[in-house]
């Protein structure tokens, strides 16, 4: 199938990444995988192509504002869903070392799909929920960075995913709309978590009118091993 390329490319040259031809391939390779898929597992709501460019493939890219992801980062997507940002980023940039991890296990094996086929190396999927795994010393302050598209208030994602986070590292969250109210309601649990906020860049999407946000979150000191507390807390008593 031929696809337009042009939104694309006009993206990647707006935040100064270039791909070459068999990366290109990967993505469009994904994004039939992707659609595949989708008609027996929820995966995304968005499946036209042009709009999977925008709202998912420039939109993982678009930390590369906040990022230098020519250095080799170990980096863990929390809540990566059908691997949002984690494969693009893996495309994109080969030298990084990348987990993808998300509760729901038909995702993971999709994930565990594409990697095969894409035949990336130094990345994998694993299932789980981070109330859990966060508590395994394999997992626990291992990784420079740790990045999340997840839906959830800053306050409940901080607390599953700076655990997660080398002391010195960082938290990265994705993040549309109105924000300003919701990062003053986190300070609390940032301060608890050994954490703060270093940076937040808003900006509209390459190509579109779509704002967006990225907290960056340096995490200063290590976690206390109250954190996360279990199964669904930070959810519904938001520290």
């Amino acid at each position: 199938m031929e696809y337009d390329l042009s939104k694309f490319c006009e993206g990647l040259k707006n935040l100064d990444i270039s791909l070459t031809d068999k990366q290109l391939n990967q993505f469009l390779t994904f994004y039939e995988m992707m659609i595949e898929k989708n008609k027996c597992v929820n995966l995304t709501a968005i499946t036209e192509f042009e709009e999977v460019v925008e709202k998912h493939f420039l939109d993982s890219l678009c930390i590369i504002k906040s990022i230098d992801l020519e250095k080799p980062l170990k980096i863990l997507d929390l809540g990566t869903g059908a691997g949002f940002p984690g494969i693009p980023l893996k495309i994109a940039f080969p030298n990084l070392e990348i987990v993808l991890m998300d509760s729901l296990n038909k995702r993971v094996l999709f994930l565990e799909e594409v990697i095969s086929k894409l035949s990336l190396v130094n990345i994998s999927a694993e299932h789980g929920r981070a109330e859990e795994i966060a508590r395994k010393t394999e997992y626990r302050e291992q990784f420079d960075v740790c990045v999340s598209r997840a839906v959830a208030n800053l306050s409940t994602l901080s607390e599953y995913c700076i655990p997660f986070v080398k002391q010195g590292g960082m938290f990265i969250s994705y993040k549309s709309g109105e924000i300003d109210e919701e990062v003053v309601h986190a300070e609390n649990a940032l301060h608890l978590l050994g954490s703060e906020i270093q940076d937040i860049n808003k900006f509209v999407l390459p190509g579109t009118e779509i704002w967006r946000s990225l907290v960056i979150i340096k995490k200063n000191s290590r976690t206390s091993k109250t954190y996360p507390r279990k199964a669904g807390t930070p959810t519904k008593d938001p520290l």
